[in-house]
């Protein structure tokens, strides 16, 4: 079956990536096209040719790693998903870890493709680093994880070296669908311990790397929102969840929706359920207006990550809904939240403020969200349920507003969406925009050297 999966893929990215790039060409030069040659000025990016073993010939490993998911189920509708259910037209089961084919498919839509690598402003490496890396994190090359990339840069060196070597890298990009933290691993370590060493690789050091977290201090990296199950295909479509979300009553106050947070030791997640507990046994609708002070919704062993149903309607029936981080900072929750438009709870800058500066900008954060330090709720005793319930009902509503004025850019279209639909820039085109502003800031000052 994965062998199947990856013929049609392989046969209808080929055809729609030659038929994309010769239809933007041949029309960006008459008056019809809506994408005019002026309008592609410092906008053209050249999609680099790489042999399938960089990319659709890793779809073929998705059920042969026995301490990772087999996700071969998530490949359909290049990488989107299955529908949720067959009358469907917007919801997938989406994989997070296929964001690298989804950007590869959306990217053949782009209309500034150029076949031209001379008078392109951007050059994308369609690799699929992340599912590459998987047989370093959980298969049999553990031991050699320092190689992770080394391949694909000796085939950038062999084959039209001079791509690579107009600017050294400085103007590629690709996407990494899976934290920074795993390809971070120093080149020293000896023997290995997490991670593959891609980032720490001074062949990619000049490479712009867009991944769903960030380090602290990113070198190369800029983090994008992770795929949510929502895709519309039209604007028809879109509008009828925008309507559906402005509408849906909040008949709950906060709403938690994860796993952790039952051991012993004292941390957010602990403080949360606890809180939860405790509310929901001593306060009432008469003294908070709700019916609901805290709903949790128990996502432990991944029983939520391919259904989306089991979150997203309770999200629709929360005014707050809680970030608190897990083994890495950053959480998909935040965007199911946003697209729900339940607004945010942070308790960590690094889970969102410190991340996602094109697609959340940084000084509207008090406008969506609300930050609570997680060391003033589990060491300090400070209540969430207080500072919640302390902000008033007519700035709940403007943050909710707020909230639902950032869907499209933390939403993934459907791939061949209609035109309506593209004129509202969603994660895809923010993080394409993003990506182009940072290399031309980068040749910028090579060139004042």
């Amino acid at each position: 079956m994965a062998y199947l999966t990856h013929f049609i893929l392989l046969l209808l990215i080929n055809l729609a990536s030659s038929q994309q790039i010769s239809n933007t060409e041949s029309s960006s030069s008459t008056t019809t096209n809506p994408t005019t040659t002026e309008d592609c000025n410092n906008r053209w990016i050249y999609i680099r040719n790489l042999p399938s073993r960089f990319n659709l010939d890793l779809l073929t490993n998705c059920s042969e790693y026995p301490i990772f998911d087999d996700f071969c189920p998530y490949l359909a509708n290049h990488g989107l998903g299955q529908k949720t259910h067959t009358k469907s037209r917007s919801w997938y089961r989406t994989d997070p870890l296929l964001l690298e084919l989804i950007f590869h498919r959306r990217i053949l839509e782009y209309p500034c493709l150029t076949n031209d690598p001379n008078v392109a402003n951007a050059v994308f490496l369609p690799y699929y680093g992340a599912i590459d890396s998987l047989k370093y994190l959980y298969g049999p090359d553990v031991n050699s994880s320092f190689q992770h990339g080394m391949g694909l840069f000796d085939f950038l060196q062999s084959d039209e070296p001079g791509i690579w070597n107009r600017h050294m890298g400085h103007d590629h990009f690709l996407v990494m669908s899976r934290p920074a933290w795993d390809f971070c691993q120093p080149l020293d370590n000896d023997p290995p311990i997490w991670g593959t060493s891609f980032l720490e690789l001074p062949e990619f050091y000049n490479v712009t790397v867009l991944v769903p977290e960030g380090r602290a201090w990113p070198w190369q990296e800029h983090a994008v929102p992770y795929p949510t199950s929502f895709h519309p295909p039209n604007l028809a479509c879109f509008e009828a969840w925008i309507q559906r979300v402005r509408r849906s009553r909040r008949v709950s106050l906060m709403l938690f929706a994860g796993g952790g947070g039952i051991g012993a030791s004292p941390n957010i997640r602990r403080s949360i359920r606890t809180e939860c507990e405790n509310a929901n046994t001593s306060m009432t609708k008469d003294n908070t207006g709700y019916s609901q002070i805290c709903h949790i919704v128990d996502c432990s062993n991944g029983i939520c990550e391919h259904d989306p149903i089991r979150y997203m309607r309770p999200m629709l029936q929360a005014t707050f809904c809680l970030q608190p981080p897990g083994d890495t900072p950053t959480r998909r929750s935040t965007f199911d939240a946003i697209t729900a438009g339940c607004i945010p709870v942070f308790f960590e800058e690094m889970s969102a403020r410190s991340q996602y500066r094109w697609h959340l900008p940084e000084e509207k954060y008090p406008e969506f969200s609300v930050f609570i330090p997680k060391e003033k709720v589990v060491f300090k005793g400070l209540k969430i349920l207080d500072v919640l319930m302390g902000i008033p009902r007519s700035e709940v509503r403007k943050m909710r507003e707020s909230v639902i004025e950032l869907i499209p850019r933390v939403m993934y279209r459907r791939h061949g969406s209609s035109l309506g639909l593209r004129t509202k820039k969603d994660a895809f085109d923010t993080a394409i925009d993003g990506a182009l502003q940072t290399i031309k800031d980068k040749l910028n000052d090579l060139s004042e050297q």
